[in-house]
């Protein structure tokens, strides 16, 4: 029964990863694999299984949630807080049910099953979001793409975390492909390009900017790295150029008393730009009104503050219904933590990411995704979507198996 389970359990992980996009048609279905996880999981288990988390940046994942856990209890706003919190679990929960997997590919390399799946499940949501969207356009007669209702109406999840599966795609597929002649190339460049593709037609601008950074961090791994540092330092160099240039209506930049800055109107412009100032202006007299907090004041509660801002500093009508109605959080999750939780967690959340840095910081792929996990929680609360914490409990998978390949090869090394 135990061979019998533990062929099973790697494909239940595969399978969960490939429907989650799927969770709005198919609602019951991951947590059904959920549990199918859990039940499984003592069953497969094995004692050494477990030296594979006994890593620091696991070590501190668990404490965040654990001080969570009793800053929510001591409290008194557990039932409050509990659908947050839960969140962290799942994430935590995912990275720890994952230990029994030893699934290794030639190609895919540690977690190569899980791998797979992302790269399928971004694949699966492209075709589902097209289709919609040509059977949107053949219904309206009209074609618009970018920021158009008609994209927005036809993607299968939020455009924010369809950029983020398709930025796990690219890396996944990046990496992936061999520097000698090898038949998956040619998949995993088609791959590259679909995503690249459709990230573009969709106007993804954190998933846009994100393959940027990535790709400048690349240039700090392989051969030639001195090369490559003056490389990024150019890009670098000329983006902030760029955007100082387009900032200014003046033909003249550099004289800044002849003529008035403007904000950037490629910027400013989007909803997304201007929802988060607004979010981002009541965060800022939140914490101004009240102060240095240890504690915090819990998610609910939090929320509620926020709503109340809306609610005195909006004048507009249409748009203060539109907040108040949506209850936007604080789009940033390093200022969720410190509003609802306080300090400590927000240092804990840092700590996490600055020590996983630390332990991974020789390979790119984690690197990169410690990369994107700091890049979506500047802009967005990951722990407020279910589908955003079983993508860092991917991240999180992905930093247990490449500190594992670091321990081998210490090891190999004595």
């Amino acid at each position: 029964m135990r061979i019998l389970l533990s062929a099973i359990y790697p494909y239940a992980f595969l399978l969960l990863y490939l429907i989650i996009p799927f969770d709005n048609y198919i609602r019951a279905l991951p947590n059904i694999l959920l549990i199918i996880l859990l039940v499984t999981f003592p069953f497969i288990i094995k004692k050494s299984d477990f030296k594979k988390i006994k890593i620091l940046p696991i070590a501190i994942f668990t404490l965040l949630f654990a001080y969570l856990c009793f800053n929510s209890l001591v409290a008194g706003r557990w039932t409050e807080d509990f659908n947050i919190i839960k969140k962290v679990l799942i994430a935590l929960g995912l990275a720890i049910l994952y230990i029994p997997v030893t699934d290794f590919d030639s190609t895919w390399g540690r977690a190569a099953k899980i791998k797979m799946a992302i790269i399928l499940s971004s694949l699966a949501a492209i075709a589902f979001s097209v289709y919609n969207f040509v059977l949107i356009t053949d219904a309206t007669g009209s074609f618009a793409l970018g920021n158009s209702p008609q994209v927005v109406e036809s993607l299968l999840i939020d455009r924010l975390y369809l950029g983020l599966l398709s930025t796990f795609s690219i890396l996944i597929s990046f990496q992936s492909i061999k520097k000698d002649f090898h038949p998956n190339n040619n998949y995993h460049l088609a791959n590259i390009f679909i995503n690249l593709l459709f990230i573009v037609l969709i106007a993804s601008k954190i998933a846009g900017i994100s393959l940027f950074i990535l790709l400048l961090i690349r240039q700090f791994y392989g051969q030639r790295k001195a090369w490559k540092m003056i490389i990024a330092g150019i890009a670098i160099v000329a983006i902030g150029g760029l955007v100082f240039l387009m900032k200014s209506e003046s033909p003249n930049p550099l004289d800044p008393d002849k003529n008035p800055k403007t904000s950037l109107a490629l910027i400013e412009n989007t909803r997304t730009y201007e929802l988060r100032a607004v979010v981002w202006e009541c965060v800022a007299n939140i914490i101004s009104e009240e102060g240095f907090t240890w504690t915090g004041d819990g998610f609910e509660a939090t929320e509620n503050k926020l709503l109340s801002c809306y609610d005195s500093q909006i004048t507009e009508p249409i748009k203060r219904f539109n907040f108040l109605n949506q209850k936007y959080n604080t789009h940033n999750q390093f200022l969720d933590f410190y509003l609802s939780a306080g300090f400590i967690a927000l240092l804990l959340f840092v700590v996490f990411i600055v020590v996983s840095f630390i332990t991974v910081r020789k390979q790119f792929v984690p690197t990169a995704m410690l990369a994107i996990l700091i890049m979506y929680s500047f802009l967005e609360n990951v722990f407020h979507r279910q589908i955003g914490a079983y993508y860092i409990g991917f991240i999180v998978i992905i930093i247990i198996t490449s500190a594992l390949t670091v321990e081998n090869k210490n090891i190999n090394r004595t």
